[in-house]
């Protein structure tokens, strides 16, 4: 597993629950480092050690910790770079919902050795989609969930989203948008802002 996943793990641990959590937590997987190093390759095991880790420390399904780290990852000012990549999806959130197919070879743009999973929107009517993801986690589609409960926030749209569990290796999100203008959406420039 790429460092980076791995580093993105430690960070909404540290940043959310704090440092004597994480500590707990590498403890917990029986981890002997306490760092993940972003741009280092780590063995696939240990991705899912600390997240079974993290949530018994935090005494969570791992499942809901999981769609937090989603929400974590477009949310946090720490990790503004990743919300900004999403944006770059489309102007509303269905045309974000349509770029998703796009995404892992977006994020190997930016990274090259970054594999992230294979996702498939399909669409089954107005307003009405489903989003397939390639889990080589358990639990994968609940990053996604909350990846996707944040972003609709930040276009303004309101969304239901359920997950609809899955099997081998993919899981399913059904995704109803109920008003794509709801609120105004969170502003977003094209170009970074220094300082």
């Amino acid at each position: 597993m790429h460092g980076l996943i791995n580093r993105a793990i430690q960070c909404f641990a540290v940043d959310t629950y704090g440092q004597e959590k994480w500590l707990d937590a590498t403890k917990v997987a029986d981890l002997d480092f306490v760092d993940f190093e972003a741009m280092l390759i780590y063995d696939d095991d240990l991705t899912p050690r600390i997240l079974d880790a993290l949530a018994q420390v935090m005494d969570r399904p791992r499942p809901e910790l999981m769609e937090d780290l989603g929400t974590y990852l477009v949310s946090h000012p720490t990790v503004e770079a990743l919300r900004r990549l999403l944006r770059f999806g489309g102007v509303n959130f269905v045309e974000f919902l349509h770029s998703l197919d796009d995404l892992p070879d977006r994020a190997r743009l930016a990274v090259s050795d970054l594999n992230l999973p294979r996702i498939e929107l399909r669409e089954h009517g107005t307003g009405r989609f489903s989003l397939v993801c390639d889990c080589p986690i358990a639990g994968y589609g609940h990053v996604m969930m909350g990846i996707l409960r944040t972003m609709a926030d930040d276009y303004g749209t309101l969304a239901v989203l359920d997950h609809q569990g899955g099997g081998q290796g993919t899981e399913v999100i059904s995704i109803s948008l109920i008003e794509t203008e709801f609120a105004e959406g969170r502003v977003f420039d094209l170009g970074a802002r220094a300082g």
